[in-house]
């Protein structure tokens, strides 16, 4: 794609990094048969080249973002869906990441859209405030169905109808490792999914153990990834969240050394990993930065160089494996997840279009969530086609948003791998299988 940016425009990183991905888009449209908002609805600005095409403009034209630019670039879902299909190398990521970036800096939304952004930014990275919110929402459900009516509150019935009716106990047990550790690795302990499944870590824990790994947990200073807050365009506070983290697992390893920062929510994983190219321009954080991306690995790929031991013999469960975006689009990890509930001991069926998002997508299904609820629906359906016993994924919102549609358990995959290596019975579970 030719591009007509000023040399002095070219002077901020951002738009000479932004610049350099434009130019790698060659038209082709692959990308539109594998995003799901141009599946769903079919309009080309609603497809990353349509969504190109309005970035250039903006940028190239230095403009403040108005409202069908904003409107469009809303509704992407950031899967990055189409970065894996791209012949070409685009970075969309980067891309929609700046042109976030500019629209929170020179547009301003409407009075409720703004309200509604603030208090997620506010609330949902910060595991204590999250946990008050979910206790108060059930005095908001029955309020839920007017809220629907109005297009403006739309989010706020979202939220109620997200909320679960009641939030699991934290994990008692602290696991450790018997004999002299293997190795030592720090776990992400997360914000959303430490509120609405803690099991989650606690099987991490467990399982890393058994395998002769310690697990460090809450070194001092370490909080939300800064995903949620990232893809609003709140840069600055994605930037503070990255420098925390970055901070906290630097002092881990210069003091006893880790082998790897293991995550265990897909969102958050692709976020650590792009810690290196977000703080790029800090002098005082790019090279710890790099670093701690370099380290970070989701944990079934971690999982996947120790070898599952002491799996138990099969279960004879089905299970449908929901590859998060995150996972397979934004990490590349597509094998080792079923590789691994393969090795213990379940029939992992592949589910239909299962490069399409289920439409949580982080904050996605609060402030989009008509379109969260059509793709939510395939994506349930595409699941049922297979007739599994339960449906297992490695990133708590697509568990959230899936079990909003389905009858059929939803678990996190390292609490089935803890479970067939000794591990109790998940939650979900609990009941329904021996």
């Amino acid at each position: 794609m030719q591009t007509n940016f000023t040399p002095e425009q070219l002077a901020d990183p951002d738009v000479a990094e932004s610049e350099k991905i434009l130019r790698k888009c060659v038209h082709c449209g692959f990308c539109t048969a594998t995003c799901p908002t141009y599946v769903t609805l079919g309009n080309e600005l609603d497809s990353p080249r349509g969504r190109i095409y309005l970035i250039k403009d903006m940028l190239e034209n230095d403009r403040a973002a108005d409202r069908e630019t904003v409107t469009h670039i809303d509704r992407c879902l950031s899967c990055l869906a189409c970065m894996t299909t791209c012949p070409s190398g685009v970075n969309y990521m980067h891309l929609v990441d700046h042109a976030r970036a500019h629209i929170e800096k020179t547009y301003r939304r409407p009075l409720l859209d703004r309200l509604t952004r603030s208090v997620l930014a506010q609330i949902l990275p910060y595991p204590s405030r999250f946990r008050a919110a979910l206790k108060l929402a059930r005095f908001g459900r029955p309020f839920a169905g007017l809220f629907r009516l109005l297009p403006g509150l739309r989010p706020v019935a979202a939220m109620l109808d997200l909320a679960p009716h009641s939030l699991p106990r934290s994990a008692s047990d602290t696991p450790t490792v018997s004999g002299a550790p293997r190795g030592r690795v720090a776990l992400l302990t997360g914000c959303a999914q430490s509120v609405l499944d803690p099991a989650i870590n606690a099987a991490t824990v467990r399982l890393l153990a058994r395998l002769g790994i310690e697990t460090v947990q809450n070194p001092e200073g370490e909080g939300c990834c800064g995903a949620l807050v990232h893809h609003m365009g709140r840069e600055d506070d994605a930037l503070a969240a990255a420098r925390r983290n970055v901070d906290a697992w630097t002092r881990e390893l210069e003091s006893a050394g880790l082998d790897a920062i293991i995550i265990n929510a897909s969102g958050c994983g692709t976020t650590v990993k792009d810690y290196g190219f977000m703080l790029r321009e800090d002098a005082g954080w790019k090279d710890k930065a790099a670093k701690v991306s370099a380290l970070t690995k989701d944990v079934t790929e971690f999982m996947d160089s120790l070898g599952l031991k002491g799996a138990g013999a099969a279960r004879g469960l089905t299970v449908a494996y929901h590859s998060a975006c995150s996972m397979q689009h934004g990490q590349q990890i597509r094998r080792e997840p079923k590789a691994l509930l393969t090795a213990a001991g379940f029939a992992v069926k592949e589910v239909p279009e299962g490069h399409l998002c289920c439409g949580s997508a982080g904050t996605y299904n609060l402030l989009q969530p008509e379109l969260a609820d059509r793709l939510k629906a395939r994506k349930v359906a595409n699941i049922e086609s297979t007739k599994p016993d339960l449906i297992a994924t490695g990133n708590i919102g697509c568990m959230t948003q899936i079990a909003g549609g389905t009858g059929i358990p939803v678990v996190h995959t390292v609490e089935l791998l803890d479970w067939a290596t000794g591990g109790p019975t998940p939650r979900a579970l609990e009941g329904r299988a021996s």
